[in-house]
């Protein structure tokens, strides 16, 4: 076990001193801007050191547990087998690492399948690994797509788990695949989707609020899980608060990720692009557009997408999470509080949350309300920070357990107990190491 932290610690080492390197990679690869690609080689780092000092807390020794006199129990965590850790685009370095660092830690060896529009980030990340001493027989690049490469690796039954980051109709086919597999039953660790909402009441700062949303709602690209999709804002200061968010918009700039200036860069692949053209018409004619970024000369030769903020009359405009930079207003009474928690919960997901309000107590309504994995109160929605705000939804949103979290280890993990009699078993409790001292 402290050998397997200390090889975590190691990468994290080479990850920090090949910043610049894989920071140039996420942004020519992945479209991440400067800040973006800065913020996501640290969490990557992040992710080595926190896994590494959970390991050492959590399997340097097994636990003991209570028990009748002359009698010692313990519980130990060990390892699975082979894990497959299947990750996204969106985050090609953090989560990738993320998911190999917790299956490494917890024991186990691993196929790590990197999205297909991002195979460059990942073999820098996995020559680091080696390079850091983890043998190249426990892990494991297998690039290629998800219908030929993932597919295969979920249905392999000697694959003993599968770590999973994406949309939600992919995590429920690899969920059905795993069931229908012979031999033993396989757990699946998922971060899907959500349908990410900001509440805003009367009483919220408006100048926060617009802050928040820009943050929130377009960073990114709005290509992050966590990204605002929908804000409700109280009719009593709709109009002025849009009206701000309108203006703060006209100062995004939209462009080249690899320059300072940029707030904005591009759409993951022409696919993508296409499914939020198509999104972006059909609003037109369901909803009203509110404001929309001008698209400067030279972005006609990318993938870029001008962000844009729609008005609609309800949720159920939306039928499944729109991943990019389009924005959801739709206003709420005073009196139908409610109605828009009802909404929000009929939508299924439960992956953030972002409440705007300076009256506690609606914000503890608010909270009970509605079961969703990470909230955010008078601050953006995005960037949790690992081993402060471990991340991960429930409903449609994901499995859990949330990972940066303390119980996160223990999913790529089996538990297994020890229970000696020490008073009629003396000589195989002093084998074991559990005689009771004279």
């Amino acid at each position: 076990m402290d050998e397997r932290a200390g090889l975590l610690e190691r990468a994290g080492d080479l990850y920090q001193n090949r910043m610049v390197e894989l920071m140039a990679l996420i942004i020519r690869e992945g479209g991440r801007t400067i800040p973006a690609a800065l913020a996501e080689v640290r969490e990557a780092v992040d992710y080595l050191r926190y896994y590494a000092l959970r390991a050492r807390d959590d399997f340097a020794a097994p636990e003991q547990l209570p028990g009748p006199t002359g009698e010692r129990n313990e519980i130990a965590l060990h390892g699975r087998g082979v894990f497959a850790c299947i990750s996204p685009w969106n985050f090609p370095l953090a989560i990738f690492t993320g998911q190999i660092a917790a299956a490494l830690a917890a024991g186990n060896a691993v196929v790590a399948k990197p999205a297909e529009q991002t195979p460059l980030v990942a073999a820098a990340a996995v020559r680091l690994l080696h390079e850091a001493g983890i043998p190249g027989d426990v892990l494991h690049l297998l690039p290629g797509t998800g219908e030929a490469i993932g597919a295969a690796l979920v249905a392999d039954p000697r694959v003993a788990g599968v770590a999973f980051t994406g949309s939600t109709e992919t995590a429920r086919r690899i969920n059905l695949d795993l069931a229908r597999r012979p031999g033993p039953i396989a757990p699946l660790i998922a971060e899907t989707g959500g349908q990410n909402a900001m509440i805003v009441d009367s009483s919220a700062l408006a100048e926060q609020v617009v802050a928040d949303v820009l943050t929130s709602a377009f960073e990114s690209a709005g290509q992050r899980c966590s990204s605002l999709r929908l804000l409700y804002v109280q009719d009593d200061i709709a109009d002025r608060l849009l009206a701000m968010l309108a203006g703060a918009m006209a100062e995004l700039v939209v462009g080249d990720p690899a320059l300072i200036a940029t707030d904005v860069g591009p759409i993951i692949d022409a696919t993508a692009q296409e499914t939020l053209e198509q999104h972006a018409r059909r609003m037109m004619h369901e909803g009203r557009l509110l404001c929309q970024c001008p698209l400067p000369p030279g972005t006609e030769h990318g993938t870029f997408f001008a962000p844009r903020v729609f008005q609609i009359d309800s949720a159920e405009r939306l039928t499944r999470e729109v991943f990019g930079p389009i924005l959801h207003v739709v206003r709420w009474r005073a009196d139908r509080l409610d109605m828009v928690l009802d909404e929000v919960a009929a939508t299924g997901y439960g992956l953030t949350l972002g409440i705007q309000s300076r009256i506690d107590e609606t914000v503890r309504y608010i909270l009970s309300r509605l079961h969703v994995g990470n909230s955010y109160v008078n601050r953006n929605m995005i960037g949790a920070v690992v081993g402060v705000q471990p991340f991960g939804g429930e409903g449609l949103s994901g499995t859990g357990p949330k990972a940066s979290g303390p119980r996160y280890l223990h999913r790529f993990a089996t538990e297994r107990t020890l229970s000696v009699d020490t008073t009629a078993a003396g000589g195989n409790a002093s084998l074991l190491g559990l005689q009771d001292e004279a």
